[in-house]
């Protein structure tokens, strides 16, 4: 079986344990997390001077050298799936689609059926004129599974590249709307003291950091001030509802893993339902709408808005579509109009 092995140096100050050593130094690129690394280990895949090490809890030190020897994936076929899509818009070239909440974007390992991938294949049928030489969608921007909203996906490599290019330049118009714990108020004398944080007109909080995989916690994204990818999201208020939550557009200059939802809890808003980076928060029990938004079962994060210029007709084009079904239902318990 072919491999990919990652020759692994452990930095200063490590955990003491090698499994969240690894966890903590490994490059992002290599994509292990933490538990993918303990099944490694166990498997004996982890070695140091050439001797395989099968204890998670074996000691290290800085300097110590380690290799992992990962398989390489195996490749599975992404087969058509007959599963209702809400399009937007669709022309020759691109198509708009209304990704309901729970819907993984793209195959991956746990996930290989039931995407927006396999329901696009079954759509465009024979009709899809191919991307990188394949007859495959060209995803080039992805949404969280339980985020839901709207994505373009090229149909031709032609749109592929130019949009592609467009998220690169940071150009294209995204604007989620989102329902999250207390009211960020620039009054607020709590956010001034929070590093990244800058206001602008239009009662705008500013939000740039760094953001990169937590050193622990490989699912999550970290807020960083050094290292990591530029990260810049803009957040104005549209409702409050009682002190106790707000109604929020969010929008991103760029584009990171999780983005809007790290940034929330890192001034302080984190998002209703957000089991990642919203922690134990709750409203009051005395608070309209306490018991729905405890029970909301996702992050209330919509993406609402997506403006681009079409790769080919060079049409200035932009989509909105309005709150799903659960996150109107939060809403209006929370006491929205």
């Amino acid at each position: 079986m072919s491999q990919t092995v990652h020759r692994i140096t452990i930095g200063e100050a490590p955990p003491s344990r090698l499994d969240k050593a690894l966890a903590r130094d490994v490059p992002e690129a290599a994509h292990l997390s933490r538990s993918r690394l303990m099944r490694l280990i166990a498997e004996g895949a982890v070695s140091k001077n050439g001797v395989p090490l099968t204890d998670t809890k074996a000691k290290v030190a800085e300097g110590d050298v380690f290799e992992i020897a990962v398989p390489d994936a195996v490749e599975v076929e992404t087969l058509p799936e007959a599963i209702p899509l809400d399009i937007i818009h669709e022309d020759d070239d691109l198509l708009v689609v209304n990704k309901s909440a729970g819907m993984v974007v793209h195959p991956a390992p746990g996930s290989y059926s039931g995407t927006l991938v396999n329901a696009l294949l079954h759509h465009f049928g024979g009709d899809l004129s191919g991307v990188g030489g394949e007859k495959r969608p060209g995803i080039v921007h992805r949404i969280d599974k339980d985020t839901s909203g709207l994505l373009v996906v090229a149909k031709s490599d032609a749109a592929h590249h130019g949009l592609a290019d467009q998220f690169a330049a940071h150009t294209v118009e995204r604007t989620y709307r989102a329902l999250c714990y207390g009211v960020p108020d620039r009054g607020d004398p709590r956010l001034r003291g929070i590093k990244g944080i800058n206001f602008e007109p239009g009662n705008i909080i500013k939000v740039t950091t760094q953001l990169a995989r937590h050193k622990t916690d490989r699912q999550k994204q970290a807020v960083l001030f050094n290292g990591g990818r530029h990260a810049v999201t803009r957040i104005r208020v549209i409702e409050t509802f009682d002190r106790a939550a707000a109604e929020i557009y969010c929008n991103l200059e760029t584009g990171r893993t999780h983005q809007i939802r790290v940034h929330a809890a890192h001034i302080g808003h984190a998002l209703i339902g957000d089991p990642t980076y919203g922690g134990r928060r709750r409203l009051g029990a005395d608070t309209p709408g306490a018991e729905t938004a405890k029970a909301f079962a996702r992050q209330a994060l919509h993406a609402e808005t997506l403006g681009f210029i079409h790769p080919v007709t060079r049409e200035a084009l932009s989509f909105t579509t309005p709150l799903p079904e659960d996150m109107s239902v939060l809403r209006k318990a929370l006491g929205g109009l």
